[in-house]
């Protein structure tokens, strides 16, 4: 069993609708939530406001959880001459507005930020990312989600449970109205 580690992300939402998303520096990267780690002592509400206003320069409001998403189940085996399996991730993914027109402070360097329409998101998704998009703008909330047992990390995970837009319960592996086509995920 390896090592779990917290993290925290949001899907975070301008008063039109789009989504805010961070690509790092570097080529091939791909375009993620805004979000970080916890610090000691830290419940992950808190954390999350911290890491996105860091991060993006944009004081947000948390509106409620759309889930927890496990990554690392089904990494491969360390390379040769690296010991022990590489930490597991638990990440609380929160649904956030923004306060503001306007960022009240500039984000740091290193995250190139962009706002995006629900239907004209890129392709080039983190798989975390593209599971809570997917969830997030179906309306769910309380979604668990890990990796596929099989060691294929691109494709997406099944949710496990959670609620579709007006509250009602969504049986694992069911979609609710309103899902994202697979060819915008």
């Amino acid at each position: 069993m390896s090592a779990l580690r917290w993290a925290v992300a949001a899907v975070v939402v301008d008063q039109g609708g789009r989504v805010l998303l961070c690509r790092r520096s570097g080529a091939g990267r791909r375009w993620a939530l805004p979000g970080g780690r916890p610090r000691r002592d830290e419940s992950p509400l808190a954390a999350a406001v911290r890491e996105i206003r860091a991060e993006t320069g944009w004081e947000v409001d948390l509106v409620d959880l759309v889930g927890l998403y496990r990554l690392g189940a089904a990494a491969p085996p360390p390379p040769a001459g690296h010991c022990g399996a590489p930490a597991e991730v638990l990440v609380h993914v929160f649904r956030a507005r923004v306060r503001t027109d306007h960022p009240p402070a500039a984000p740091p360097g290193g995250c190139h930020l962009a706002w995006h329409p629900p239907d004209a998101l890129p392709a080039a998704l983190t798989p975390t990312t593209r599971a809570a998009l997917a969830d997030a703008l179906a309306g769910r909330s309380g979604v668990l989600r890990e990796p596929p047992p099989e060691t294929d990390r691109t494709a997406e995970p099944e949710p496990t449970a959670g609620t579709g837009p007006s509250g009602e319960a969504v049986p694992p592996g069911q979609r609710v109205a309103g899902d994202l086509p697979t060819s915008n995920r």
